[in-house]
């Protein structure tokens, strides 16, 4: 009887010992993932947007899970450190001029002295988008000022407070103009704001810019040292594939679980690139469509591969070859701890700075004459992939009316087919109509789903054009 008891309680200790060890890492996790977040977005919220952390913390930190993880600001250092009880956890966020802010950072030697890149001394009187000076007062004829200021409140309108839009900025271009723009309390046209995974996008148009000089090819396999070997069926990926989301690599892109790939490769993993990278095939490449941040990632992996070893040439990259040649004076591109940009999730600019960024794409990449992306480029970026739903999805660009969220047949039916979109989590939008000459920017923190109707937006936007 004793010898049965001891048993008993062995296989009851060593059991309670895996459980309390299960538990243990599965709260330290949860710790790590919500501790990276909140020193991550309140860095980049502090030190880039220039936002009062006390605003941060009551919006895009207000998680009641982020309550028990306390922050410290160092401004003098610009960093920020968010720490669990009892110093279980502790994650650091640096702030880097031209760089934005980093998490888990082993040394700071890399990209030091960068600095943002400057706009010419006659920016401030030049109209935009050649200067940063609006104009508003002489619309032209056909534009409904009355339907277009009724649309453009309503976004800022907040008719449920359960389910808060939390719209922040919005401008409207047609035919090459700000014809509306409006900013919430706490933002201006000069806060940079986070467009989340609009960031893809902008990927597309540096992938793009290294077609144009022959560094890449859209046909080119065997991308990374990590496929090479003869045996590994991921040799067969292409650029293009990457691009349209088909490589067939396993990627998990469910924000609403701390363990989804997407949360720990941006929270807990200090190389986002390495570990897509590492990912296993688990569909032929060029047979299935599945959007994953990590194929992005991969990009930026490859874009870096092009400067050989020249990290100081990458991190200048898309200042040099992009945003200075269009005007994006606000625009930064974050990179991770191992110096790789994180494509799929982390640029910065101000909403003006977007628009930029979608009159290129509605110009067939051209910018004041002179050719920004190849020839071509925008046209193969805009071509559906037959295995995206609805053939919804480019090169890294969403596509036609079903990459809105619809509710209404009619206002479904009010949208024109060529209408593209960059898009972002909590419903950041850069939609652009060629047929219309508009680029419509919509930025902000909606929570919720099914709470920010985009498709709604654009086909007010329309109708205020006669």
């Amino acid at each position: 009887m004793k010898r049965t008891l001891k048993i008993f309680l062995t296989i009851f200790l060593v059991l309670l010992l895996l459980a309390g060890w299960y538990f243990g890492r599965y709260f330290l996790h949860i710790l790590y993932i919500g501790a990276g977040y909140k020193a991550k977005i309140l860095c980049s919220s502090v030190f880039i947007s220039h936002r009062s952390p006390d605003d941060v913390l009551r919006e895009e930190l207000s998680d009641s899970r982020l309550k028990i993880i306390t922050q410290k600001i160092d401004d003098r250092n610009q960093r920020v450190t968010a720490a669990a009880p009892l110093g279980l956890v502790k994650r650091t966020a640096y702030y880097r001029s031209g760089l934005g802010a980093t998490l888990d950072l082993a040394s700071r030697d890399v990209g030091k002295g960068l600095q943002p890149i400057q706009p010419p001394e006659d920016y401030w009187s030049l109209p935009w988008p050649q200067g940063n000076l609006v104009d508003r007062s002489h619309l032209p004829d056909e534009i409904d000022s009355a339907r277009l200021t009724q649309a453009i409140g309503e976004a800022f309108a907040e008719p449920d407070s359960l389910h808060l839009r939390r719209t922040r900025a919005v401008v409207v271009v047609y035919k090459g103009k700000i014809i509306a723009e409006r900013y919430a309390d706490g933002f201006t046209s000069d806060t940079p704001l986070l467009g989340w995974s609009m960031t893809k996008s902008v990927m597309n148009a540096l992938i793009g810019i290294l077609v144009g000089q022959g560094k890449l090819s859209i046909d080119q396999a065997a991308l990374v040292p990590e496929w090479q070997s003869p045996t590994d069926a991921r040799r067969a990926i292409t650029l293009d594939h990457l691009l349209h989301m088909s490589s067939g690599l396993e990627f998990g892109e469910q924000y609403s679980s701390l363990f989804s790939d997407v949360v720990v490769m941006l929270y807990r993993e200090k190389d986002a690139a390495k570990f897509a990278i590492n990912k296993p095939l688990i569909h032929p490449p060029g047979s299935y469509w599945d959007y994953s941040s990590g194929t992005t990632n991969i990009l930026s992996r490859i874009i870096r591969q092009t400067f050989a070893g020249d990290d100081r040439a990458y991190l200048e990259f898309p200042a040099k070859a992009l945003f200075q040649r269009i005007g994006m004076y606000s625009a930064i591109i974050e990179p991770d701890a191992a110096g790789n940009f994180v494509g799929s999730s982390y640029l910065y600019a101000t909403a003006r700075d977007w628009a930029r960024f979608g009159l290129l794409y509605l110009q067939d990449g051209v910018w004041e004459g002179q050719r920004i992306l190849p020839e071509g480029w925008v046209q193969y970026s805009l071509t559906p992939l037959d295995l995206a739903p609805f053939g919804k999805y480019g090169a890294h660009w969403w596509l036609g009316p079903h990459c809105l969220p619809i509710y209404d047949a009619t206002v479904a039916a009010t949208l024109p087919n060529d209408l593209f979109s960059a898009r972002g989590h909590n419903d950041q939008y850069v939609t652009i109509i060629p047929s219309k000459q508009l680029v419509i920017v919509r930025l902000g923190f909606t929570e919720q789903n099914n709470v920010w109707n985009q498709a709604a937006f654009v086909a007010k936007i329309i109708k205020a054009i006669r």
